[in-house]
C-alpha cells in the first residue's frame, strides 16, 4: 500500500539489515529504522515499533536471520528464538513463525544456513501477503452483497489496526475494504481509536487517508449507539488467535463490539490468514492474555506546537490500573471468518471444511 503516493511493505531485507516503519512515531512521523540483531528485533517487537500478528511473525522470522548473521552458532539460535518467542506471548503468529524457522534450520550447516534462513523467512513474508490479498477478495464478496441491496455508501467498523500496517501488505480486516474501493464501490469505515494505544486514530485512519478511503474516527464507546441508529452495516476485525473452535482472542474491546453488533443484527466478521488459528488450545481459559504496562494507560502521546511527539500523563499518579491488551469474543457473536481460503462459519466444522 502507499505513503505519500509511494508504495511499502512493513518490512524488508537489505544490506544485512531489516528495515521497519517504526509504528511508534506514527501518524506524526514517518520513520524507516533497521534493525541490525536479534536484540533490535525483540525490541522492535516488544515496544510495538511492529505490532499486528502477521508483521510480528515476519519481524520473528527476520529475526532469526539476523541471530545467524550475529553469531552462526545453533545454541545462540535457539536461545534468540526462545526469546522472541517470550516478546509477546497472545500472538500466535509469532511461535508459528519462529517454530517454521527452526524446523527449516535444524541441522542445517554453518555454511548454508544463512540462505536458507533468509529464504524462509522471506518465503514467510511472501506468503502473508498472498494471504492477506485473498482475504480481500473473499471479503469484498460480502461488500458487494450489501452494496447491491443497499444502492448506497457502505458503512463498515473495525476496531484496533488491522490493516496493511499490522501485516506485510494489504492487511486483513482493511484487505476487503482497499478491494472494494478499488472497485468502486464507496465505503466509509467507521474507526474505533482503540484505547489506550490509539491505534485505530493513529494507524487504521492513517492508512485509510493515505489511500483516499472515507473514515471518522470515534471512540471505543460510540460503535453501539451507532449500531442503534442503523448508521453500520457490518463490523470487520482482525484477530491475534483464533481457536479452533472459532473463538477469537483479539485487541481489547472487540468483545464489547460483538455484543453491540449481536444486540443489533449487524453482521460481525473476523478476518484472518490460517497462520493465526491455533490448533491445539480448545479452552480459551488457555489464551495467555498480555498484561501491559499500566502507563500506557496513564500517559498518552501526542504532537506540540513545535512538532515535536510528547508523552503526558493524564490521571492521578496514585491511581492503580489494570491494562489488558486483549479480550475473546466468542464464536456464537461471530458471523463468519474471512480467511485466504473462502468465508467460514466460525466453528471447528467451519475451519476444517476450509483447512483440512
Amino acid at each position: 500500500m502507499k505513503i505519500e503516493g509511494k508504495s511499502y511493505k512493513t518490512i524488508w531485507f537489505e544490506d544485512n539489515l531489516v528495515k521497519i516503519i517504526d509504528q511508534t512515531k506514527l501518524p506524526h512521523k514517518f520513520v524507516i529504522k533497521d534493525l541490525k540483531n536479534v536484540k533490535d528485533a525483540i525490541n522492535a517487537i516488544k515496544t510495538m515499533e511492529v505490532r499486528g500478528a502477521p508483521l510480528i511473525g515476519a519481524t520473528a522470522a527476520y529475526g532469526l536471520v539476523l541471530s545467524v548473521i550475529e553469531k552462526n552458532d545453533l545454541s545462540f539460535l535457539k536461545k534468540s528464538s526462545e526469546e522472541l518467542i517470550a516478546s509477546r506471548p497472545t500472538a500466535i503468529n509469532l511461535k508459528w513463525a519462529v517454530d517454521r524457522m527452526m524446523k527449516k534450520l535444524n541441522g542445517i550447516n554453518e555454511k548454508d544456513i544463512f540462505k536458507i534462513a533468509l529464504d524462509e523467512a522471506k518465503a514467510i513474508k511472501e506468503e502473508d501477503e498472498g494471504f492477506c490479498k485473498n482475504i480481500g477478495l473473499n471479503g469484498l464478496k460480502i461488500i458487494e452483497e450489501i452494496s447491491n441491496k443497499k444502492k448506497d455508501t457502505v458503512n463498515i467498523l473495525t476496531h484496533c489496526n488491522a490493516g496493511w500496517l499490522a501485516t506485510i501488505d494489504w492487511g486483513t480486516a482493511t484487505s476487503p475494504i482497499y478491494h472494494a474501493h478499488q472497485k468502486g464501490i464507496k465505503v466509509h469505515v467507521w474507526v474505533d481509536e482503540t484505547r489506550p494505544r490509539n491505534q485505530g486514530a493513529n494507524l487504521t485512519s492513517y492508512e485509510l487517508n493515505e489511500e483516499g478511503i472515507s473514515n471518522t474516527v470515534i471512540t471505543d464507546n460510540a460503535g453501539g449507539i451507532l449500531m442503534q441508529r442503523g448508521q453500520v452495516d457490518m463490523c470487520i476485525v482482525g484477530t491475534d488467535r483464533t481457536l479452533s473452535n472459532g473463538d477469537v482472542c483479539n485487541k481489547i474491546g472487540t468483545y464489547l463490539k460483538a455484543l453491540s453488533a449481536k444486540d443489533n443484527n449487524v453482521p460481525f466478521y473476523v478476518a484472518l490468514p490460517s497462520s493465526t488459528i491455533d490448533w491445539s488450545i480448545k479452552d480459551h481459559k488457555h489464551i495467555p492474555i498480555e498484561e501491559r504496562n499500566s502507563e500506557e494507560l496513564s500517559h498518552i502521546e501526542g504532537i506540540d506546537e513545535n512538532n515535536e511527539i510528547k508523552k503526558v500523563r493524564i490521571y492521578p499518579q496514585e491511581s492503580k490500573s489494570l491494562n489488558l491488551a486483549f479480550d475473546v469474543t466468542p464464536a456464537k457473536l461471530v458471523t463468519g471468518l474471512i480467511t485466504e481460503k473462502g468465508v467460514c462459519e466460525a466453528s471447528e466444522k467451519g475451519l476444517k471444511g476450509l483447512f483440512k
